[in-house]
Parts: C-alpha cells; structure tokens; sequence
C-alpha cells in the first residue's frame, strides 16, 4: 500500500484509491499535531489545538508567508511592524484580519525557522513579542467568546505553542533522513531509477551502483 501526502486529498494513479491510503491535510496536521502534544506534555482545549492545526494547513503554499508583490511580479513579506502600523490604522473587521495573519505568521516562523533567526539581528523575541501583543489584542476586539478565549490563550502561551511547531518541524527532519536512507538502501539493493532520481531531488549524489555492490575488505 502506498501512502501519499498532498494538499486537499491524496489521489492514487488512477483515482480507484485501491492501492493508496487517502490522508487530507488536516488528518495528517491532526495526527502531527496531537504527536506534539504528547511529546512536549502540553496541555490545552479542543478549539486552541484545532486552531494550530488550521494554521498549519494554510502555510502549506510557501506564498502564504508573503502578503506583498513588487513592481517585478516578486513576493515580499513586509516586517511585522509594518503591518501592525497598517493595521492599527485601519477599520476593525480590516484590523483583525490583518492582526490575525500577522499573528499566525510571528508563530509559524518562530517555531519553524527558530534556528535561522538566532543568527540575525531581529530575533525569537522580536517575533514572540510582535505575537503576542496582535493575539492579545484581537481577545480584547473578538466578539464571540470562543475566539476571544482562543486568542487569550495563544497570547499567554505563545512560546509553548511554536515549541509545539518546532516538535512538528523536528519531527519531519528526522523523517525526511528516515527516507533517505531508505532510498539509499533501495538504490542499493536494487539499482531503481526512481529511487535514484528522488535522491538527486535532494541534492544528493548517488554512489555508482557498482561502488555500493563491493565487498567490504575483512
């Protein structure tokens, strides 16, 4: 059986889903998830958890991370300072839209790319504190408790929850080597192209076949 992963559904060759198991975006970030928890011990509500995994559904398109295009067609990400300066200056329906994506996107990156930004300038508090401060007021301006008490909660536990992202994020490196080296044990015991050609994907160039097939020296 084979287990494929794409954004919507999985679809199999020849769309019979006979020889493929159909996994959908939020069942397999459900899965990654309710993984996370267990494994970081952290405790929160239904609606708190549903919310990070709805979030992690909509950064599955790399775009979404840029809410801007240049003269030149190119994506850019404004800083979110710039946004909160726009958003406080706009009407409240505009303002919460605009917290939320800058909110969601201070999380994202702080659990996701919290390696990278120690090496620069702006850094995990930065990001922390930009969060904190849009999730804290969008609790204050929600209407419907539910919302608001989802927001307080990511307000007051912000690093907990992109240490849950970051879990996510470990958890899908040490798959992705998982593969490889199944890969390299394909190629080896078998020659497969294919096999071959998903570890050139990766960058990575593949021994000779003939190399790998060599009796190792007592």
């Amino acid at each position: 059986m084979r287990v494929e992963y794409k954004e919507g559904m999985a679809e199999n060759d020849n769309g019979s889903g006979s020889d493929s198991l159909l996994i959908s975006t939020g069942d397999f970030f459900n899965e990654a998830v309710e993984s996370a928890f267990v494994e970081r011990r952290f405790q929160t509500f239904p609606s708190a958890r549903s919310y990070l995994v709805k979030l992690l559904e909509y950064y599955v398109p790399a775009g979404n991370l840029f809410d801007e295009v240049d003269d030149l067609g190119r994506r850019k990400r404004s800083t979110l300072a710039e946004t909160f300066l726009k958003a406080m200056s706009e009407e409240s329906n505009v303002r919460a839209e605009m917290l939320k994506k800058m909110a969601d996107r201070a999380l994202y990156i702080t659990g996701f790319f919290s390696d990278s930004l120690q090496r620069k300038i702006v850094d995990v508090d930065y990001y922390a504190e930009m969060g904190v401060s849009a999730y804290g007021l969008l609790a204050e301006s929600s209407r419907e408790d539910l919302t608001a008490k989802v927001y307080r909660e990511y307000a007051a536990k912000f690093i907990a929850f992109s240490e849950i992202l970051a879990t996510i994020s470990a958890q899908a490196r040490i798959q992705d080597e998982a593969n490889i080296m199944r890969l390299y044990e394909t190629y080896a015991k078998t020659g497969s192209d294919f096999a071959r050609e998903r570890l050139l994907e990766r960058g990575l160039i593949a021994v000779p076949l003939s190399d790998l097939k060599k009796p190792t020296k007592q």
